[in-house]
This record gives C-alpha cells, sequence and structure tokens, in this order.
C-alpha cells in the first residue's frame, strides 16, 4: 500500500493523490514555446473559449429547446427568443459563436499550411486538427437541422441526399440515416442527440489528442528554426529568460494568449449585439414544409467553398470531387515533399501555390452562394478544377524544392 504523509494544505492533499504539480509542470510550466510566434498562434486558444461560449450558451438553450417536429420551431423562435428572459441573448451568442468558430478554424489552418506547421514530427498534430474540423462541421451541420426551419429541413434533405452515393442509388442508406423516408421526428431526434452528446465528446477528446500531440514536437515557430528546446529551457529556468529563445506556456505564453482573447471577444460581442443577423438565414424563419422548396438552396457560409466543388459537375463526378475536397487537406503532410519547415514566402513554388489556393477557395465560397446560373457556373467550374489541379501538382510542386 502506498505511503502518505500527512498533508500541510489542501494543494498538497490533492498532490499526493492526482500529482498536481507533476501535471502541472509537463502540461504548464515546463511546457516550451518559441518567443519567435505572433498573434495567430493564439488562434487555438481562441478556439477553445469560443468552443467553451458554445458548450455553454447550447446549455442555456437546452433548458427550453423541444425536440420535436410539431414544437421545435416554435421552441426556438417564440419560448426562448419571446418568452424566456435574456433567451433572444444566448440564441445570438450561440448562433454567432456558431459562425465565428469557423472562421477562427480557417485562419488556424490557414497559418498551419503557411509556416509548414504540418511537417515531419506533427503529422499527428494536423490529423487530429483536421479531425477536429470535420467533428465541428458535422457538429454545425447536426445543429442547424435543430430550428426545424425551412432551410434547416431542406439543407438536411440535399445532405443526406449525398449518401445515396449517385448512380449507384443507395436510398436504403439515406432511409437509415433519415429514420423515414424523408426528415421527420426520427431525423431531428437523431440529430438532436448527434449534436447535444455524441459530437461534443468526440470534440472534447479530439482537443485533448490535439493538444497532447503538441507536447512533444513542441509547436513551430514564424521562420521554422530548429530549437533544442533542453538547452533553452536550461536558460530560462537558471534565470536567463532574455536569451532563451523559449517561454513557459504558464504564465508568460498565457498571458499573451489572452491579450488576443480579450480583442477576440469585443469582436465577438459587437457581433452578438449589433450584426448577429449574419449568422441567421432569414429563410430559416419560416416553419418547415416539406412540400414548398425554397428557390436556392445552400448550406452556411463555411460549407459554401466544398458546396461549389460539388455543383459544377454531374452527379457522380460532382461527389467524387467533393470527397476528394473532404479529404486531400488530411493528406498534407504526406503530399508535400519538400524538406522545408519554414514560411510559405521562403518556399519558391509553394509560395504561389499557397496564395493561389487560398483566394481560390475565397472565390469558391462566393460562388456556392450565387444562383447556378449563367456566368456563375463557369466560374464555378473552373475554380473546382483549379483547386482539384493545385492538390494533384502539389507533390511535383514540392518535390524538387531546395533546401532552405
Amino acid at each position: 500500500m502506498a505511503h502518505f504523509e500527512k498533508a500541510n494544505s489542501i494543494g498538497e492533499w490533492f498532490d499526493q493523490r492526482l500529482a498536481t504539480k507533476t501535471l502541472e509542470r509537463v502540461l504548464a510550466k515546463e511546457y516550451w514555446i518559441p518567443k519567435d510566434i505572433n498573434f495567430l498562434w493564439a488562434m487555438g486558444m481562441v478556439l477553445a473559449i469560443t468552443f467553451g461560449i458554445l458548450l455553454v450558451s447550447g446549455i442555456f438553450l437546452l433548458m427550453y429547446y423541444q425536440p420535436n417536429v410539431d414544437t421545435a420551431f416554435d421552441s426556438v423562435n417564440y419560448t426562448i427568443m419571446q418568452e424566456v428572459g435574456f433567451g433572444w441573448l444566448w440564441r445570438h451568442v450561440h448562433a454567432v459563436a456558431a459562425s465565428v468558430v469557423f472562421l477562427i478554424i480557417y485562419i488556424h489552418m490557414f497559418t498551419g499550411i503557411y509556416y509548414g506547421s504540418y511537417k515531419k514530427g506533427r503529422e499527428i498534430i494536423w490529423v487530429s486538427g483536421m479531425l477536429l474540423f470535420v467533428a465541428f462541421s458535422a457538429e454545425a451541420f447536426s445543429g442547424y437541422m435543430l430550428p426545424w426551419g425551412q432551410m434547416s429541413y431542406w439543407a438536411g434533405m440535399v445532405i443526406t441526399n449525398l449518401f445515396s452515393m449517385g448512380s449507384l442509388e443507395m436510398n436504403g442508406v439515406v432511409e437509415w440515416i433519415r429514420g423515414d423516408y424523408v426528415p421527420g421526428q426520427a431525423f431531428l431526434t437523431r440529430f438532436f442527440m448527434l449534436h447535444v452528446l455524441l459530437i461534443p465528446v468526440a470534440i472534447l477528446a479530439l482537443i485533448g489528442i490535439h493538444f497532447g500531440a503538441l507536447r512533444i514536437p513542441h509547436v513551430n515557430n514564424q521562420n521554422g528554426e530548429e530549437l533544442d528546446y533542453e538547452v533553452e529551457a536550461e536558460k530560462y529556468k537558471s534565470g536567463n529568460k532574455a536569451a532563451s529563445k523559449v517561454i513557459a506556456f504558464a504564465n508568460d505564453f498565457m498571458s499573451k494568449d489572452m491579450f488576443v482573447v480579450a480583442v477576440y471577444l469585443i469582436f465577438f460581442f459587437y457581433l452578438t449585439f449589433w450584426n448577429y443577423s449574419f449568422a441567421m438565414d432569414p429563410v430559416n424563419f419560416d416553419p418547415a414544409d416539406g412540400l414548398k422548396t425554397p428557390a436556392h438552396i445552400y448550406p452556411e457560409w463555411y460549407f459554401l467553398w466544398s458546396y461549389e466543388i460539388l455543383r459544377p459537375f454531374s452527379k457522380d463526378i460532382g461527389l467524387l470531387a467533393f470527397a476528394f475536397a473532404q479529404v486531400i487537406f488530411v493528406l498534407l503532410p504526406w503530399l508535400d515533399r519538400s524538406p522545408n519547415a519554414v514560411p510559405a514566402s521562403r518556399r519558391g513554388l509553394f509560395k504561389y501555390w499557397f496564395w493561389i489556393m487560398l483566394a481560390n477557395m475565397i472565390v469558391l465560397t462566393t460562388m456556392g452562394k450565387l444562383p447556378p446560373e449563367g456566368i456563375n457556373n463557369t466560374i464555378g467550374l473552373v475554380s473546382a478544377l483549379l483547386f482539384i489541379g493545385q492538390w494533384l501538382a502539389l507533390p511535383f510542386v514540392t518535390m524538387f524544392e531546395k533546401k532552405v
């Protein structure tokens, strides 16, 4: 049996049983962060804070939401918005956070691509991050179904139809997912369960894996410099902090993180109080009606780029292009054949590849919101082909890159 001495404080009592001081040292005080980083490295903390906001606001909404096809719409748009004190505020906070979280995810993702933070040794960091992107996407889609408005219903109809696999006509799979021939009570109940339980648990697990994966290779830095963390950490611990190229996660880096978070929260609550409407589609303020198809069905802005890759092609080719777009980012560490883990600005042809891809995704997002007619079709097709072509070309673009 383990020997325990009398604890002199509550903290010491917990430390004897949970090794709290060891955890604090390993995960915070001796978790080293390079000094040579900028505010973009705080996006991970901003994402964690936003996820926390989504959890808290979601719990308050859950107290009054009714997952029933006959009452769901009224429980959101009448009970929560008009009868519950400050219900409107919690709905605005939840809707804005659900939208802004993807803006931060994309900034975080493209920062990682620009600085080569997925290169050798950091593959698990990148893959776990992309799995988080998939999980957040599933969480957003399932949540979009819950108000049971027109766009909720028809977006659910369109997205679940993708599982028929085009010409394979696997309609049985679609019916199995919906629990019926068309979205109904079983559909709403299933997506409610996914949204409030299963996917949040998966997100929490992936956040733990993502943070844990950072512990060994450490985060990248602005110049892609290879640091000897043991040597630099010894300088820091001996008191020579000015000469050390690293700082402790707590509380040095955390203080910088919190400053960025504070600025972000000003932006967030400005949107919540004065510009929340961007996060709420006006079509979704009409109750779901399976007999009345909206003139133009489209997803939320953060899915528009992949939706536009699907749309210009025939059914089967469109599904293949859509699947390609969902998977290809995960494979980035193996498609990029360059030995360099430095900023894109120092990487020859990759620099142009990166900025063309970023600009093209903005074009795809813009086109995805517009009706598929006339010149819009042509631009969408060219952009989709460019996206696919760029990723197929990436191994050849980076294969002959000289070591920096």
